[in-house]
């Protein structure tokens, strides 16, 4: 009897400590999601300044998406990191980005001539070209995204291409709805596309970690 009392005792006397840390962890959480959300919102500005050389679009992307893998793995990354591996990847990938614009430029004259009317055929013909609008954007994105330091980028786009068609179709859907955000942001209001990109690499860090597991 008296160790009955005893343990029921203990089990009241834990409760509090119980529900004192259960109300601690979401409380931590809640600090750690708005540190990544504030963490994101300041990758985007220095994404959208290094990409407006436009050709550095990409390398601007994979340094900002690198940013936010070291945050998650609790390494050390300041702005100086995010300039060297923007220098890094500008400089080993400056000839995919331009064949990566070629192929957009490309693909954007043929969805213009298909919505001229000058060519049988244009429903489809806008349809295909949106289609391989949307392919080529996520596999710049995805590309930058899996890159690391050392990695030549026809590798990783190789390997991108690979977990956007087979292993991790989902993904790239997730990303298609990241960049409907960024343009809904950027014709709402302009300065809004720096946090809106953010928030796109923040989405591509994710989709790059989930077609890991």
């Amino acid at each position: 009897m008296g160790k009955t009392m005893g343990a029921a005792g203990a089990a009241r006397a834990a409760r509090p400590e119980a529900r004192g840390g259960a109300a601690v962890r979401p409380t931590a959480h809640g600090r750690l999601r708005f540190a990544l959300f504030a963490e994101c919102l300041l990758t985007g500005v220095w994404v959208v300044l290094a990409a407006l050389p436009v050709i550095t679009l990409l390398p601007a992307f994979a340094a900002g998406c690198a940013h936010l893998g070291r945050h998650l793995d609790g390494e050390r990354s300041t702005w100086r990191d995010f300039l060297a591996g923007l220098r890094e990847a500008t400089r080993s990938g400056w000839r995919f980005s331009l064949l990566w614009w070629a192929a957009l430029a490309l693909l954007g004259f043929d969805l213009r001539v298909a919505r001229s009317g000058a060519l049988p055929g244009g429903p489809a013909l806008i349809a295909v070209s949106v289609a391989g609008l949307l392919a080529v954007v996520v596999l710049g994105l995805r590309t930058a995204a899996l890159r690391r330091p050392g990695t030549a980028w026809p590798d990783a786009a190789r390997t991108a291409a690979r977990q956007g068609l087979t292993a991790d179709p989902g993904g790239s859907l997730l990303l298609i709805g990241g960049l409907a955000v960024l343009a809904v942001a950027a014709w709402q209001m302009l300065p809004l596309i720096a946090p809106a990109s953010g928030a796109l690499a923040g989405c591509a860090v994710a989709v790059e970690r989930r077609a890991r597991v």
